[in-house]
């Protein structure tokens, strides 16, 4: 491998640089709204029973992990989200799939797709618990619903957008739409696929909290209910918090697989 050059050195130097400075300015802003939030708090310009303070979570947040099985919570939520994810990707890969080979079941299928996509998902967790019950399946149920219809369309949108030429030159060559499949279609459409499931870990996220609100008791929406409930609002504030570490962890995981997957290609 030759080596860089200067003007290609200097190139990847000053990307990195403003990497850093991003990096360091988005750690910046964080710490600046902690510290902000804290002084508020603590000289009453905002009222601390409400809006509590990164400190009062800090020592909820302790205090739970010894006396409330927080720990548990947190894993029953993440346990469900990436059951859901997991059905997510594999069903909705396999249904687009399926639509991409047999072009009238598309046809078909497409507007009730469109409808199912645009139902209000919050609307159908009573329904999930009334049908299935109040257990872990129905919540798995409920973070499969908010994903799995938006997960197909782009999907499928993604495999008809190959190009056509290649799908042609497959087929002079004496293939039939199983080899345009894979040999054309799931090979190009890979980056396509990670970044839909980028997406789709959140709304799992987003599915399983909505039903951890109406039928669990167990899990971080259970906690947020409950808190609110009996006014506990520590424990509300200090599990959205928790949801949001958890949601940009599993972001920056999928990130990280679809950075490596580009540098191979």
């Amino acid at each position: 491998m030759s080596e860089l050059s200067p003007l290609q050195q200097q190139y990847i130097k000053k990307r990195r640089q403003e990497r850093h400075i991003v990096c360091t300015v988005r750690v910046l802003i964080f710490l600046l709204f902690l510290l902000l939030w804290e002084i508020a708090s603590g000289c009453g310009w905002i009222d601390s029973f409400i809006f509590s303070s990164p400190s009062r979570i800090l020592k909820t947040f302790f205090q739970m992990c010894l006396s409330e099985n927080l720990m548990h919570h947190i894993s029953i939520t993440l346990e469900e989200t990436l059951i859901s994810f997991f059905l997510v990707v594999t069903v909705g890969t396999g249904i687009a799939i399926l639509l991409w080979l047999f072009p009238k079941a598309s046809q078909i299928a497409e507007p009730y797709f469109v409808v199912l996509n645009s139902l209000p998902k919050s609307a159908l967790a009573p329904l999930l618990i009334v049908w299935l019950g109040a257990n872990m399946r129905t919540i798995i149920v409920a973070g499969i619903s908010v994903a799995i219809f938006g997960s197909v369309i782009n999907l499928y949108t993604g495999f008809q957008d190959v190009d056509t030429e290649k799908l042609k030159l497959v087929t002079t060559l004496g293939g039939n739409r199983r080899h345009q499949l894979f040999k054309i279609v799931l090979p190009a459409s890979i980056p396509l696929i990670l970044s839909v499931m980028k997406v789709n870990i959140g709304l799992c996220l987003v599915g399983v909290v909505i039903g951890e609100f109406i039928g669990a008791r167990e899990g971080l929406g259970y906690l947020i209910i409950y808190g609110s409930q009996t006014f506990k609002l520590n424990w509300v504030i200090m599990s959205i918090v928790i949801l949001c570490i958890i949601a940009m962890m599993l972001y920056a995981v999928l990130g990280l697989l679809e950075k490596r997957y580009m540098k191979r290609i």
